[in-house]
C-alpha cells in the first residue's frame, strides 16, 4: 500500500505548513481537506487542520527526511470540518495579510474544537413553553412581575429559544428559574434541522411601509440576489437602513438561504436581535466575545448544519461555516472595531466582501458615515451606491451648534450654555445624551505642591483615576494600583484630579439635577453579561433622563425621547498625527449627533470646542458629512494616501529603543521597487508595557507592488542580526497608527 502524508496547518506563528505520516490504522475513511487531526509538535500535542494529502513519491516530500516525519496521533472524525469553499477563503485571507495559515485557521475554529479533549456534542437545550392556555398562565403572576410575564410571552412565542439569546435580551436567570418552578416552561434538547422557509416565519404585522427612497434601494438589491454585487447604503442616521436590511433579508430567507449580519460591537447585538426577532420567527444565533465557549460552539454547529437562518455577530463571525449563505450585511461598515488590531490583523468588512465574491452572493454595507474607502469605491462605480437622505415621518435631522468654551463660564468641563440647555430639555420630560469618549473619573492625578503627575512607569503615561473603585488604572497596559493619600514625590496630601471622565460628569449631573435619574454607559459600567441590554431597555422605558456615555452610545441605538445631545470634547482629532483622525472624528460626531431627534420631536446637538473656527468643524457643521468627505478625498488623492494608495505598517518592539529602531532601519535600506517608505519613527505612544515601539510605513500606488515588497521583506527580515531581539509584525491596510 502506498504511504500517504498529510500537510497540516498548526496554530503557531510560523509561515509554513507541516507534514505528518498517516498510519495505516487511521486510513479507515478517506481523508477530507479541512478535517481536524491530533498531531505531535515538539514536546506537546496540538489540534491541526488538514490542508492537503500527498503520496510518498510526491515532489512535495523531496526536501524532507522521511525518517524524521512524525505520525498523526488521531483523526477527530466528526461531521464538523471546513468545507472546500471556506478553506479556500481562509487560505486567501492568510495570503493577503501575509499571516501564518495555522493561526488564521485557528481563529476560524471554535475554542472547544481547538482543544485536545473534545467537547460534548450533544445538542443545545432550548426553552419552550408548557402552558396549555397562555392567558390563563398569566393570571398566576402578581401585578409587579412584568419581567416574568414578558419572558413567558417571549418563550411561548418562539417555542425554542436559547439562554444566550434570553440573556442578550436582558433577562436574568432568576426570572427563568421562577417560570420553571411554576412548571410554565421547560428545557428540551432539540436536534436542529436545516432551515427551510415557511410563510408563518414572517411577522407581517411588524412590516413597515417603505418610503420611496427605501423602496428603490430594496428593489435594486433584490433584483440581483443570484450573483455577487456590493451595495453601499449611505443613509443619514434614522433614515431606516435597518428596515431596508429586513426586507432584503426576507427575500433571501424565502429561498431557504442563510443571512450573516455583522455589527462592529457587542453593544449593537441586543437591539439587532430584538428587531430581527420581531420580524422573523426563524432560528437566530449570536456570535460575539460576550458569549462563553459553549455558546459560540453552538452557533458554529447550527450554522454548519444549515440550521441557523440568521447569524448576528462581530467581525470574527465572517469565519462561521454557512453552507447556504445567501446574503452578508455589514452594518456601520465604517467602524474601526471591524479591524482586528492584534495577531491576525484582518478587516472584517474587506474579507466579508471577499467571501461574498467567492460565494457569488450579494453583500450590503450600511452606514450614515461611510468610510472613505467604501465611498470612493461607490463613486467610482465599483459598488452600487444607494442614498437615503430623509428620515421617515416627521422626524428631521438634529441641528448642530458649536459652543466656544473660551467665551463660556465653565463648570467641571461643562459650559453655562450647555447646562442651561440640559435644564430646559429635562423640564420638557425629554432625555439628554452627554457624550465624552473618556471613561473613569479623571485622566490624570496631579500634586498641587510639586506638580508631579502620577504616571505608569511601564508606559510613561498618566494613570486614569477611577473614583468608584478608588483605583489608578493605566488604560494602555491595564496595570492598577490603589489611589494614594499622599504625593509620592513630596508627601503632600494636596492631590487633585485633572480633566474629566464619564464618572465625574455623572457625579456633577446628579448634583445639579437630583430630581432626574442619570445613567452612565461605558466599558466599566457594562462589564456584567446582560448589563448593557438591561440599561438600554431602562432608557427606552424612560427610567433615566440623563445618559452619559462613551462611543458605546454613539451608533446604532434608537432613543426616540433623546432631543439633546452634548458632545464635550472633539478637539484632539483636529491636530492629530494620523491622517485618518479627521475622518474618524467626523464619523463619530455625526453618529453621536444622530441619536437626537429620531422621533417627531426636534433634536439639537451642542458641540463644545476650543476651536469653533477650525475649517474641518465648520465644513462638517455647515455642509454635512458628504461634502466633508469629498473634500477630504480630494486631499487624499493629491497625497496618494488610501484609498488612492496602499499601505503596510511594519511594527517592531523590544526592551530597548535601539533594537526596534535598528531593525527597521536595516529594512528601510532594502530596494523596494515602486514603493515609498516613511520611518523608522517612534510610535505615537513610544513606550507601552515596558516595550519600546517603532514604525516603518511602506506605501505604493499599486497593491501588487506593495505585496511584492512585503514578500521581499519577509524573506530578508529573518536574516537581519537584530531580528531575534525584537518582536515585529506586518499590518496590511492599517487603520490605527497609535500602536
Amino acid at each position: 500500500m502506498t504511504q500517504r502524508f498529510l500537510q497540516v496547518a498548526i496554530p503557531v506563528p510560523l509561515r509554513q505548513i507541516f507534514t505528518y505520516r498517516l498510519p495505516d490504522s487511521l486510513t479507515n475513511q478517506s481523508v477530507i481537506i479541512g478535517e481536524r487531526v491530533l498531531v505531535p509538535f515538539g514536546h506537546r500535542q496540538v489540534v491541526g487542520v488538514v490542508l492537503g494529502v500527498v503520496e510518498e513519491n510526491d515532489t512535495a516530500l523531496c526536501n524532507l527526511d522521511e525518517n524524521k516525519i512524525k505520525d498523526v496521533i488521531s483523526r477527530l472524525q466528526d461531521q464538523y470540518h471546513f468545507d472546500a469553499s471556506l478553506m479556500t477563503f481562509l487560505r486567501t485571507c492568510a495570503q493577503y495579510y501575509h499571516h501564518p495559515i495555522g493561526e488564521v485557521i485557528q481563529l476560524a475554529l471554535p475554542v472547544l474544537f481547538r482543544q485536545i479533549e473534545q467537547p460534548d456534542l450533544s445538542f443545545e437545550k432550548l426553552w419552550v413553553s408548557t402552558a396549555v392556555d397562555h392567558e390563563e398562565a398569566l393570571k398566576q403572576f402578581s401585578k409587579s412581575a412584568h419581567k416574568q410575564k414578558a419572558l413567558l410571552a417571549l418563550i411561548h412565542h418562539h417555542q425554542g429559544i436559547s439562554w444566550s439569546e434570553l440573556r442578550t435580551l436582558g433577562y436574568a436567570k432568576t426570572q427563568l428559574n421562577a417560570l420553571e418552578k411554576k412548571s410554565l416552561i421547560e428545557e428540551q434538547e432539540l436536534i436542529p434541522a436545516p432551515f427551510i422557509w415557511h410563510d408563518d416565519h414572517l411577522q407581517a404585522s411588524n412590516k413597515l411601509q417603505l418610503s420611496v427612497e427605501q423602496a428603490v434601494v430594496v428593489s435594486a438589491m433584490t433584483s440581483n440576489l443570484d450573483k455577487f454585487s456590493c451595495h453601499l447604503v449611505d443613509g443619514i442616521t434614522g433614515s431606516g437602513k435597518t428596515e431596508v436590511y429586513l426586507q432584503v433579508m426576507e427575500q433571501v430567507l424565502a429561498n431557504s438561504q442563510q443571512v450573516l449580519v455583522m455589527v462592529p460591537e457587542i453593544g449593537l447585538t441586543p437591539q439587532t436581535l430584538a428587531r430581527f426577532e420581531d420580524r422573523f420567527n426563524v432560528p437566530i444565533f449570536l456570535h460575539h466575545s460576550g458569549l462563553n465557549d459553549k455558546e459560540r460552539l453552538d452557533t458554529w454547529r447550527a450554522a454548519h448544519r444549515g440550521h441557523a437562518a440568521i447569524i448576528i455577530g462581530t467581525r470574527s463571525a465572517i469565519f462561521t461555516p454557512t453552507p447556504k449563505l445567501g446574503l452578508i450585511i455589514v452594518d456601520e461598515e465604517h467602524d474601526s472595531s471591524l479591524k482586528q488590531q492584534d495577531s491576525f490583523r484582518y478587516h472584517g468588512r474587506d474579507i466579508a466582501i471577499l467571501r461574498a465574491r467567492q460565494l457569488n452572493i450579494p453583500i450590503v454595507l450600511g452606514s450614515a458615515t461611510p468610510s472613505f474607502e467604501s465611498l470612493q469605491n461607490a463613486l467610482s462605480e465599483k459598488y452600487h451606491f444607494h442614498q437615503l437622505t430623509k428620515r421617515p415621518g416627521n422626524s428631521r435631522p438634529a441641528t448642530l451648534k458649536l459652543i466656544n468654551v473660551y467665551q463660556q463660564q465653565m463648570e467641571h468641563g461643562i459650559s453655562g450654555t450647555v447646562k442651561k440647555a440640559i435644564e430646559q430639555t429635562l423640564a420638557k420630560d425629554e432625555q439628554v445624551l452627554v457624550f465624552l469618549n473618556r471613561r473613569g473619573f479623571a485622566p490624570a492625578i496631579n500634586c498641587k505642591e510639586c506638580h508631579h503627575v502620577v504616571e505608569c512607569l511601564r508606559c510613561n503615561k498618566p494613570y486614569t483615576f477611577h473614583q468608584n473603585n478608588q483605583l489608578l488604572v493605566c488604560h494602555h497596559c491595564g496595570s492598577q494600583k490603589r489611589m494614594m493619600k499622599q504625593c509620592g514625590q513630596c508627601g503632600s496630601i494636596r492631590l487633585q484630579a485633572i480633566g474629566q471622565g464619564t464618572e465625574q460628569i455623572e457625579q456633577h449631573l446628579n448634583e445639579w439635577f437630583p430630581k432626574y435619574s442619570a445613567v452612565r454607559i461605558d466599558r466599566d459600567s457594562t462589564r456584567r453579561k446582560g448589563a448593557l441590554a438591561k440599561v438600554i431597555q431602562e432608557i427606552h422605558d424612560k427610567q433615566h433622563h440623563l445618559l452619559i456615555g462613551t462611543q458605546m452610545l454613539a451608533k446604532g441605538h434608537h432613543f426616540p425621547d433623546v432631543t439633546l445631545v452634548v458632545i464635550l470634547d472633539v478637539d484632539g482629532a483636529l491636530f492629530s498625527f494620523d491622517f485618518r483622525a479627521a475622518e474618524q472624528m467626523a464619523q463619530l460626531l455625526v453618529q453621536v449627533s444622530g441619536r437626537a431627534g429620531r422621533a417627531s420631536k426636534p433634536g439639537q446637538v451642542l458641540i463644545q470646542t476650543q476651536y469653533p473656527d477650525h475649517p474641518l468643524l465648520q465644513d462638517l457643521v455647515n455642509n454635512g458629512y458628504p461634502h466633508f468627505a469629498q473634500q477630504a478625498l480630494d486631499e487624499r488623492k493629491y497625497a496618494k494616501l488610501p484609498p488612492f494608495g496602499y499601505q503596510a505598517l511594519i511594527r517592531a518592539e523590544a526592551n530597548y529603543p535601539s533594537y526596534p529602531s535598528g531593525f527597521l532601519r536595516e529594512l528601510s535600506q532594502l530596494d523596494l521597487l515602486n514603493c515609498e517608505l516613511a520611518g523608522p519613527i517612534p510610535a505615537a505612544m513610544e513606550k507601552k508595557a515596558g516595550k519600546y515601539r517603532y514604525h516603518l510605513i511602506v506605501q505604493s500606488v499599486s497593491r501588487k507592488h506593495l505585496h511584492q515588497a512585503i514578500l521581499h521583506i519577509l524573506t530578508i527580515a529573518p536574516q537581519i542580526e537584530t531580528a531575534k531581539k525584537v518582536r515585529w509584525t506586518i499590518d496590511v491596510d492599517p487603520i490605527d497608527f497609535s500602536w
